[in-house]
């Protein structure tokens, strides 16, 4: 059994391995393109799920199923020695339901919502396991492959957590991948925690002329946003804060009885997320105690409820670590410069966890993600040299069995 990276990719099982993944490489944009037109918005997945289910069977994988939040996972067994290597991608776009996901095609250039995050991805996983069955490649340690829901937005990641807490597989899991982005070379080993928080600011109401001068909810929310304005992030470690969508209210002549913000904290620091959240609570009780302290509350007080709607944790996994050392290495030798990054993807529940995880690009090249007229370039070359360099990095890590 070998992990070297130079040993494995001047191995011949190795060569035949890419040379599949370039001689396939029509078969993976067809995966993409298929993909791409079966919409997968958020909270409704199924679809999707289901196709890629069946393209799980057919190729052979053991063991596949659809768990009960719509996780597709596969299973390609290796020697079975030591915990299990994950491969993922997500299932999920950040599209409504109703939007239209044709692919549009100019040359080697696909366009389409979601074709590049995380579309091309879960192509990607179909391509890695053609390969290695084409080889005839045995890894040391099995490989579960894993199409996940809730990577996006109000997600909030419940694919992977549910993956690493509720599945059967939680337990046997010893490092992770997600396929996720475009450039290789941006491999992400730490993980952007963040909050996420609808504030509802509530009080009695009124006629904005008979009730003149009583308690506003939307002063006591005003009182927040300026204090959360003047709020302090570092910018190392990465940190942010956001106000992000409101509403509220009845009509332009009334007192409204309650108005609403989402907010989103942001850090690689569990610690700063920590005070980032101590501090907008403190904030609201301020605002609260402000305008309660200003207004006439004799028809009632200003109050608020707070929903957390978003929480993805902080961590990192060591640069040092086995699962880095194999996707520097591989990217390397494929003529990539390694740049060691900080995000928020599925990966950040792992790392959570103390599990080694990288988010890794599935190649080529791609712009626009989460616009409409998202896009990616297929041109074989460079896309191959990516989905090589994936490949590469998997095989280190799970270690190719020689006997």
């Amino acid at each position: 059994m070998t992990r070297n990276v130079t040993t494995i990719r001047a191995s011949e099982k190795f060569n035949k391995a890419a040379e599949t993944l370039a001689s396939d490489h029509d078969r993976f944009v067809n995966d993409i393109i298929t993909l791409t037109e079966i919409p997968a918005p958020p909270f409704k997945e199924e679809r999707r799920s289901e196709a890629y289910e069946a393209m799980f069977r057919a190729l052979g994988l053991e063991d596949v199923a659809r768990d009960e939040v719509n996780n597709v996972t596969g299973l390609r067994r290796g020697m079975g020695n030591g915990a299990l290597v994950v491969v993922a991608a997500h299932l999920d776009t950040v599209f409504p339901e109703g939007t239209d996901v044709t692919v549009k095609r100019e040359g080697t250039k696909l366009m389409a919502p979601g074709i590049g995050d995380d579309t091309r991805g879960l192509a990607t996983l179909l391509a890695f396991i053609r390969a290695l069955d084409a080889a005839g490649i045995e890894t040391e340690q099995d490989i579960l492959f894993v199409g996940n829901v809730g990577e996006e937005g109000l997600g909030d990641l419940r694919g992977t957590r549910h993956l690493f807490t509720k599945s059967a597989y939680k337990d046997k899991i010893g490092c992770f991948f997600t396929f996720d982005g475009i450039e290789p070379q941006d491999l992400t080993i730490g993980a952007v925690g963040s909050s996420r928080y609808r504030i509802t600011f509530r009080g009695p109401g009124g006629h904005s002329l008979g009730a003149f001068g009583t308690v506003n909810p939307a002063y006591a929310l005003g009182h927040f946003l300026v204090g959360m304005s003047r709020l302090e992030a570092p910018s190392d470690p990465r940190s942010s804060y956001c106000a992000s969508v409101f509403s509220g209210g009845t009509s332009v002549n009334a007192i409204p009885e309650a108005v609403w913000v989402e907010i989103d904290l942001r850090s690689e620091d569990a610690d700063v997320l920590k005070q980032l959240n101590d501090d907008v609570r403190q904030l609201i009780r301020d605002a609260v105690a402000y305008e309660n302290g200003r207004g006439n509350t004799a028809s009632g007080e200003i109050s608020a409820d707070v929903e957390q709607i978003g929480n993805r944790p902080a961590g990192a996994t060591d640069k040092n670590s086995d699962i880095v050392r194999a996707c520097c290495e591989a990217l390397t030798i494929l003529g990539y410069q390694p740049d060691l990054s900080a995000s928020s993807t599925d990966a950040n529940i792992p790392m959570s966890l103390g599990i080694p995880a990288v988010k890794f690009g599935h190649g080529g090249s791609g712009g626009n993600a989460h616009r409409l007229d998202e896009w990616i370039d297929v041109e074989p070359t460079e896309s191959v040299r990516g989905l090589t360099a994936g490949l590469l990095a998997v095989v280190a890590t799970a270690g190719l069995f020689e006997g």
